[in-house]
């Protein structure tokens, strides 16, 4: 019988692990004499990857969508954003395998400390313990759920709030709360979408969230996660939903790749995606999405998934949050963990015939502690493939290496070609 050009592309595919430090790339600073933290930091293994492979960048944050790390992350996936993107929320949900059907809207939510002011101080509410988190969120649910609005814990301040009902629309903007640190919360409000001022559905939502805000602070000022305590110094006091949507159709790595999948990731939103891509899941102990993460499980984690495997998509969190918070030191010390404790243990075990992949998902500027939409460096070390001129992993270097700009789901599409 004649093969499918599916069965050819799952029996040829080349076996690839893509490590991705989320918000690893930066801009030049002054107090490292004009080096990013990238060329500032020890990264020979990083490097090796460049000086062995080919670089270029990718775009994956395009006009017209927001800079989060679920537009981000679905470029990287090579998803086609224009058909396919429905929201931080929804992925979250799938991860954590909350059922929806086509009236709810899911939307991420974020526990937040604001100062006596109204002004966020801290996007991620301290970090708060798992326990810390479900308990805040067991109260916000006994306090304010409803048929209509129900909470629900996801990994520390990274939690959900669904609504359900027909009365309710995805139609709303929504300003990311990483995005807004030191501002009012009042003046960064949610609001209809563009062109859905009118809409009757989007004002009820906006409504709904507006309430929302507003009562969970008032319950949680009087709660004990409301006051600063020896074990929780940064208080918990407010909610921050955002990236709302509802489910939509992702399509399967295998039915657009014609390969198999793993994804390796501490947050819900990558765990969602891949799940949503008909991917497997691994779940590592210890994988925090903070800097106490661990890396050492990740990567021998991947490495046990390549050998079943086609694609392991290994997803690092920390890189993201010292970032936002504005921590040139720490961000440092964590490219340096990434570079020794993840990248090298891969790149020792995975074999002459494994295809490695580097890039982050897309800029945080220490300078601003925000997403931009700046290309990415790319490298890719191909088995048997002349490498480039480009000898080390930066900002700087990789845009001069043979692989040029992707854009979007090219990387992807360089890597495994659609099916169809």
């Amino acid at each position: 019988m004649a093969q499918t050009l599916l069965e050819s592309r799952i029996m040829h595919a080349m076996k690839t692990i893509l490590i991705l430090p989320d918000g690893m790339a930066d801009e030049p600073l002054a107090e490292l004499n004009g080096r990013t933290p990238l060329q500032a930091a020890n990264t020979p293994a990083m490097d090796t990857i460049a000086r062995e492979g080919r670089c270029g960048t990718l775009r994956t944050l395009p006009e017209g969508f927001p800079t989060s790390s679920d537009v981000a992350n679905m470029s990287v996936m090579g998803c086609d954003l224009a058909s396919e993107y429905c929201g931080r929320g929804v992925l979250e949900a799938f991860s954590q395998r909350i059922p929806l059907t086509g009236e709810d809207v899911a939307f991420r939510m974020n526990l937040c400390t604001t100062d006596a002011d109204g002004r966020l101080t801290d996007f991620s509410g301290g970090h708060p313990s798992e326990a810390d988190a479900a308990a805040v969120i067991a109260l916000l649910n006994e306090r304010l759920g409803s048929e209509a609005v129900r909470f629900h814990t996801g990994v520390s301040y990274r939690n959900l709030l669904i609504l359900h009902g027909r009365q309710f629309s995805p139609d709303v903007y929504c300003q990311k709360p990483d995005d807004n640190c030191g501002n009012p919360i009042a003046e960064h409000l949610p609001k209809p979408a563009p062109g859905f001022e009118e809409n009757a559905a989007a004002q009820e939502t906006v409504r709904t969230l507006l309430d929302v805000m507003t009562r969970a602070a008032a319950v949680l000022k009087d709660s004990p996660f409301g006051k600063p305590s020896a074990t929780r110094p940064t208080p918990i006091n407010a909610v921050w939903p955002w990236s709302g949507g509802r489910a939509g159709a992702i399509r399967k790595l295998k039915e657009l790749r014609g390969i198999s999948g793993a994804v390796i990731s501490a947050v819900d939103v990558i765990n969602g995606l891949g799940a949503a891509m008909g991917m497997d899941v691994v779940r590592v102990p210890g994988a925090t999405g903070y800097i106490d993460t661990n890396y050492e499980g990740k990567a021998a984690a991947a490495l046990d998934a390549i050998r079943t495997h086609d694609f392991v998509y290994v997803h690092i969190e920390a890189t993201d949050e010292v970032s936002h918070a504005c921590d040139l030191q720490a961000k440092l010390k964590v490219i340096e963990d990434v570079d020794s404790r993840l990248v090298a243990p891969i790149l020792a075990g995975a074999g002459p015939e494994v295809r490695i992949v580097l890039l982050p998902d897309h800029p945080v500027p220490i300078a601003i502690g925000r997403h931009t939409r700046t290309p990415v460096p790319v490298a890719v070390r191909t088995p048997g493939e002349t490498p480039d001129a480009v000898q080390t992993y930066d900002e700087i270097a990789c845009p001069q290496g043979s692989l040029g700009h992707f854009l979007d789901a090219g990387l992807m599409d360089f890597l495994f070609p659609s099916v169809r």
